[in-house]
This record gives C-alpha cells, sequence and structure tokens, in this order.
C-alpha cells in the first residue's frame, strides 16, 4: 500500500525542521511542493531550500503542482472552502494515484504543524473517502507560527492560571474580544481585525514573516501601535506580494 507522510517544516526557517520531519523527507520517493502562483513563489522557493538543505535519498525527486485560487465567500464562507477543497482533493488523488508507486511514499511539505489551521489532512481525508486510491498516513508535527511569534517576542503564550484561545480574524470581527480567555492567538487575518475592536488599552504582539530574514515584529498597546501595525502590513504585502503574519491580543493588567 501506498504510504503518505504529512510533514510539518515550520513557520519559515529552514532550522525549524525537526530530526522527525528531517527523516521523514528522507523516507519519501516523492516530494509534493505546491505552486500558489507568482505572488507567492517564496514559499515553494522556501520548501526548495528545504529539500535541498536535508534531502541526501538519492532516489527521491520532487512534483510541484498548481494549487487552485479559493473563490470569495459565496454564498457563504463554508461553501466555498468545501469546494476549494474538494478542487485540491481532485489534485492530491491524481498525485498520488500517478507520481507514488503501489508499494512507495510520497510526501507533501506544510507550512507550520499540518493540525492547526491547515487543511492538507482533512483533503486527505476526502481523498480516502472516494475509495479511488488506497494509502496509510503518518503525521509529523512542526513548529507552528504560534510558536514562533512567542519565540521572537521572548514571551509565554499564557499568563499564569489562564487559558490561551487560538481563533481567526473573521471570527475576531464577528464576535469580538473572546470573554473567557487571557490570551488570543489570531489566525488567517487579511484585513487587521483587531482594528474592530473598541479596547484600546488591548496588548498587541504582532509578526510577519515569522522565522525568515524578513520577520518583523511589533508590540504595544492597540491604541498606540495598531495603525503602525496597519501600515508596516500594508507596505511589507506590497513589498513582497504577499504576507503571512499573526498576532496575541491580551487585556491589560490582567
Amino acid at each position: 500500500m501506498r504510504k503518505l507522510l504529512v510533514i510539518g517544516i515550520g513557520a519559515g526557517n529552514p532550522e525549524h525542521m525537526t530530526v522527525q520531519a528531517i527523516n521523514g523527507l528522507n523516507r519519501a520517493d516523492v516530494l509534493f511542493i505546491p505552486d500558489k502562483g507568482a505572488a507567492k513563489t517564496d514559499l515553494a522557493e522556501l520548501r526548495r531550500d528545504i529539500c535541498d538543505r536535508f534531502v541526501t535519498n538519492p532516489r527521491s525527486r520532487r512534483v510541484e503542482f498548481d494549487v487552485p485560487v479559493r473563490a470569495e465567500p459565496a454564498p457563504s464562507y463554508r461553501a466555498t472552502v468545501d469546494d476549494w477543497h474538494e478542487a485540491i482533493a481532485a489534485i492530491y488523488e491524481s498525485l498520488i494515484r500517478d507520481e507514488v508507486a503501489e508499494d512507495g511514499c510520497g510526501a507533501f511539505l506544510i507550512w507550520g504543524d499540518p493540525s492547526l489551521y491547515d487543511s492538507a489532512l482533512r483533503i486527505l481525508e476526502r481523498v480516502r473517502a472516494r475509495g479511488n486510491v488506497a494509502f496509510s498516513l503518518d503525521v509529523i508535527p512542526g513548529i507552528t507560527a504560534v510558536q514562533a511569534l512567542a519565540a521572537s517576542h521572548q514571551m509565554a503564550l499564557n499568563r499564569i492560571g489562564d487559558p490561551v484561545l487560538i481563533t481567526t480574524g473573521r471570527r475576531l470581527t464577528e464576535e469580538g474580544m473572546p470573554e473567557n480567555a487571557g490570551s488570543v492567538v489570531v489566525m488567517l487575518d487579511g484585513k487587521c481585525a483587531f482594528g474592530t475592536l473598541d479596547d484600546p488599552d488591548l496588548l498587541i504582539h504582532w509578526g510577519a514573516y515569522l522565522g525568515t530574514p524578513d520577520e518583523i515584529i511589533l508590540a504595544g498597546r492597540l491604541g498606540d501601535v495598531g495603525g503602525e501595525i496597519v501600515r508596516t502590513r500594508e507596505e511589507a504585502r506590497r513589498r513582497k506580494g504577499w504576507i503571512m503574519d499573526t498576532y496575541l491580543l491580551r487585556k491589560s493588567g490582567q
């Protein structure tokens, strides 16, 4: 039976690669590298760099594939994501069937960690459910942007006795700052959702391109640095053509 590895490769620094992840790369006959278009060519290039640096298996080869662009939410966010995942599942199925031998091993290189706000595992379950190609699965964890954010700001994610909530920019806009968490990590925020909050005394720790040479971090009282983060983020996105960022919010004095 085909074996598939889903390997977390960290948040952007090749040195985030664990020994387990490096060993996984070298177990694979085929390394799948997604291409999200010219605007995000840096992301594919990082995966290539990781392979150049760590892969010593002379039998391995790389297969690059195009990732379809997700449509704007219509009629609903969930429906749009479902359609997008179905399109990617069809691509995954073809890759597994055509590129991995019956007794071979293929690896998907996943930014950060496969278990945190990444859809590869859900998409592979769709492929399995189709019943057209059989495979077993191993998941190798990686360092997440959340961990990289805390490390770059030299801070602990949680305060003593307080929970940590991980949410998205969309949910933060819709629901506001959660009352039941001392620290809130916000991911997948394309529109600076912290700007919709009405508490200028919130503390924010923000980071973009975490772990890479282009890393930017800013921190402070939201009322003082919120505008600076918006401007810095837009300048960086315009300069590179893409941005990947996350941030942590806390109520002051808690």
